[in-house]
């Protein structure tokens, strides 16, 4: 057992498979007392069990540690409020949260439904509400605490995931609102992008250049979720993790800007946008090509 997280409660959504229990787990072994959430569904929101939940609690206490089992559904904002109850219930107090939780249904814009649409928001985008929200109350009283949602690469956009990067997108604009309203109440909150091997990341539609372990973005949490990270200030800010890679995405900003003599017209747009101001070349089109070719032959282009 370690002690990075020594003294420290902390809650983790999604906790029973894959980059969850790898968090749960690597919290527990860093010293912290654990919430395990983990409403127990398929890769598409089916099939709820908790058994998933209390599997990884034995796990924990096997190896020495301590933890305690909420199976409840975060994307309801009672499920948010018992995740964090359990940890006031159990250990009398909340020092991090860790939103995982998330399903995938795809299917291309043009033909997803409602049905397809609703329930990947209400776990993804809003399961991290439900447990920021529940949990900034109570870490604003303590003042101190740690919020850590998982977004994806895909919030840069997806041929055929519309519904998951909109989650995603919404993720990040919601942990830096986090930091930005909570950061005089000594709470921070980051977001991690992970790439890894998981029963959801089997999916993507192409060759992964670089993907690590679950182990890997679980060492990353545990560090955010650190006095260590604190100390160096890091809020609002979101990381990948790919194996031996650690990056920093940009934060949001004008990249170029010209000013009208007068009022605009379309006309005057016209001739003055492209050439001026310009775009912001989007890297995802250029693999929409080679995604296209590779699924007609069968395979799986590389992404870079």
């Amino acid at each position: 057992m370690g002690n990075f997280l020594a003294g420290k409660v902390v809650a983790v959504t999604g906790a029973g498979r894959g980059i969850g229990r790898a968090v749960a787990r690597a919290a527990a072994a860093e010293g912290a007392r654990v919430v395990v959430n983990d409403y127990g569904v398929a890769v598409d929101g089916a099939f709820p069990t908790s058994e998933v939940a209390e599997a990884v609690v034995k796990e924990i206490e096997a190896a020495g540690g301590e933890a305690v089992a909420v199976a409840d559904d975060i994307s309801t904002m009672a499920g948010g409020q018992r995740v964090v109850d359990a940890a006031l219930s159990s250990y009398g107090r909340l020092d991090g949260v860790v939103c995982v939780a998330g399903i995938l249904r795809e299917r291309m814009l043009f033909n997803m439904t409602e049905e397809e649409w609703d329930p990947v928001l209400a776990t993804h985008l809003k399961g991290t509400f439900t447990v920021f929200r529940a949990a900034s109350a109570v870490m604003r009283k303590q003042r101190s605490g740690t919020l850590i949602g998982f977004t994806s690469g895909n919030h840069q956009g997806s041929v055929s995931q519309a519904n998951y990067s909109a989650a995603k997108g919404g993720i990040i604009s919601l942990v830096r609102s986090a930091a930005l309203g909570l950061h005089k109440y000594g709470v921070t909150a980051n977001a991690v992008a992970p790439v890894a091997r998981t029963r959801m990341s089997a999916n993507v539609p192409m060759e992964l250049a670089e993907i690590g372990e679950p182990e890997d973005v679980a060492a990353l949490v545990a560090y955010l979720l650190s006095e260590r990270a604190r100390e160096a200030g890091i809020t609002g800010q979101v990381y990948t993790i790919a194996g031996p890679k650690i990056a920093v995405w940009a934060q949001p900003r004008e990249l170029r800007a010209a000013y009208a003599e007068g009022s605009w017209t379309p006309e005057r747009i016209a001739d003055f946008l492209p050439g001026t101001v310009g775009v912001d070349p989007m890297p995802m089109l250029s693999q929409v090509a080679g995604m296209e070719k590779a699924a007609r032959e069968g395979g799986r282009p590389n992404a870079q």
